[in-house]
């Protein structure tokens, strides 16, 4: 009981990767009253070392105490560790909220975590926000796609108009990795619309990387029967961008045109 307080970060980094495997171990209720107020203890452990061993297995805690004991007891502490100074700690706060969403259930998962996963996409580190974007994807094979046209898609439509052109880029690599993962109307609602703006943009970053997100897009456009939109409202635009004076634009634009012939 006494190693959470050890002087050595070493043991207590030790400590926080086997202490969440005695959880099956001792049951539900030595679990409770045992294991957690040392697991909340490593959780707010001065040391990232420390703290990523205790999130990246709380999974065994989950399965033994139950998710109302874990939305009581552990989820505040994990909800203040996904804005954790140490990157390494969100990510893998963010790796693990997947599981989380499954257990929670849609309703304590929008009170206490859905504003969390959506904010992850203005993270300051790249991976942060890719990987956050690819846990969106996995939350909406959890909870489905209406809850990603109310809680997730009206998010990623505000970043387009962002003035850091960085959130518009992420809004890009949002609407190209989930293009596959929403219906054909829902793409061409939202993301569509979005991409087709920020073709426009003054960036030419931006506006290659909608051209590489069309590429992806003008596929399951066809494919979803489609094809009449493409040639009105997509062929034009990349039309225009053939002619960019930005080589890497032009590439990339030539590249989805041709996925527009008829």
């Amino acid at each position: 009981l006494l190693l959470p307080r050890d002087g050595s970060q070493h043991v207590r980094a030790a400590m926080a990767s086997v202490i969440m495997g005695l959880a099956p171990i001792l049951g539900k209720q030595q679990t409770i009253d045992l294991l957690l107020p040392l697991i909340l203890q490593l959780l707010r452990d001065e040391y990232p070392e420390v703290r990523l061993n205790v999130i990246s297995r709380l999974h065994a805690v989950n399965a033994v105490i139950g998710v109302e004991l874990l939305a009581q007891s552990l989820l505040p502490a994990v909800v203040q560790l996904a804005e954790d100074r140490q990157w390494r700690v969100r990510l893998a706060i963010i790796e693990y909220v997947p599981l989380l969403a499954q257990q929670l259930g849609v309703e304590l998962f929008d009170a206490e975590l859905s504003q969390l996963c959506t904010s992850w996409l203005g993270d300051c580190v790249h991976t942060i926000r890719e990987c956050a974007i690819l846990n969106l994807k996995q939350l909406i094979s959890v909870f489905g796609s209406e809850w990603a046209q109310q809680r997730l898609l009206p998010e990623v439509a505000k970043a387009k108009s962002n003035s850091n052109y960085l959130q518009r880029m992420t809004a890009l690599l949002t609407a190209r990795l989930l293009a596959d993962a929403l219906p054909i109307d829902m793409l061409c609602s939202m993301l569509l619309p979005l991409t087709l703006e920020l073709a426009t943009d003054t960036v030419p970053n931006i506006r290659f990387n909608a051209a590489k997100t069309l590429i992806a897009m003008v596929p399951l456009l066809n494919s979803g029967g489609q094809a009449s939109l493409v040639q009105a409202r997509v062929r034009p635009v990349l039309v225009q961008l053939v002619s960019d004076a930005d080589a890497d634009v032009q590439y990339y634009a030539q590249q989805a045109l041709d996925l527009t012939a008829e």
